[in-house]
């Protein structure tokens, strides 16, 4: 049985368009300043103090791959776009609980496993827009001011974002089955992915404190390291992956060990 996994489905695509349309508005913006701002690269950058660098992991800003990994993926993909899936995630049960859907759904011959677990199969929607609609905006932006960025570290940096974003997810979706309320669900995801993205920046700031950043999501992908220096952490997205399905797999005990009022 899939219904419930076209019907989610269908609900993700405007949310995704929308994101799609509001990176389109951000890439053209920054596209349309970076040739001015790398003739004047070095004495801007030395206007900012060194811990900022560090803070957010910037490098290289002189070059399009480094500028676009700071302006763009540093901030509105790893945050804003982690937000997002940790959000709607969290909506996806406890929202049908609150609203008297889930007894109507639970009636059916589907499983409470099978509830869950096609719900969070619905996020397909979300990563497949926006890793198929971003980086084709952002390489046709390169090519456009002449400044053409590595089309493979491109798709790399959206690949090995897939497990970032679905650990992301896992938090959504564990905050939706163990809090009653459908805000306060979403705001503690919200919370939690803003947190964990602090703790990360902040601890990697001092030596004696970067272990904590281990615990964080985000110490597992690194963007600026991909567009600029063209590594590819494999290792970490399987760190990732292991997170995920772990978030997943609690939260599925704990939605099928839950009375539902």
């Amino acid at each position: 049985m899939t219904a419930i996994l076209r019907l989610e489905s269908r609900k993700r695509v405007r949310g995704s368009v929308i994101l799609v349309a509001v990176f389109a508005v951000l890439s053209t913006m920054y596209f349309s300043i970076f040739p001015e701002y790398e003739e004047d690269a070095e004495a801007l950058l030395e206007a900012f103090p060194e811990y900022m660098f560090d803070f957010f992991g910037l490098e290289a800003l002189d070059t399009i791959e480094g500028f676009i990994a700071a302006e763009i993926y540093s901030f509105f993909w790893v945050l804003l776009v982690g937000i997002y899936f940790a959000y709607i995630s969290a909506g996806m049960i406890v929202k049908d609980i609150d609203r008297r859907r889930m007894d109507l759904t639970l009636s059916n011959p589907v499983s409470r496993e099978s509830v869950i677990l096609q719900k969070v199969a619905s996020l397909w929607v979300p990563l497949v827009v926006l890793n198929v609609g971003v980086p084709v905006i952002v390489y046709v932006g390169s090519v456009l001011i002449d400044s053409t960025i590595n089309p493979e570290a491109l798709a790399m940096v959206h690949l090995l974002s897939v497990p970032y974003l679905l650990v992301c997810a896992g938090i959504g979706i564990l905050c939706s089955v163990i809090i009653d309320r459908v805000r306060t669900a979403q705001a503690a995801a919200f919370g939690l992915v803003i947190i964990l993205w602090l703790v990360d920046s902040a601890s990697a700031l001092d030596p004696d404190y970067e272990w904590i950043g281990a615990f964080t999501p985000s110490r597992y992908y690194d963007e600026t390291a991909i567009l600029v220096r063209e590594e590819y952490a494999f290792a970490d997205a399987g760190i990732l992956l292991v997170a995920f399905v772990a978030f997943l797999a609690f939260s599925v005990v704990l939605f099928v060990r839950r009375d539902i009022h």
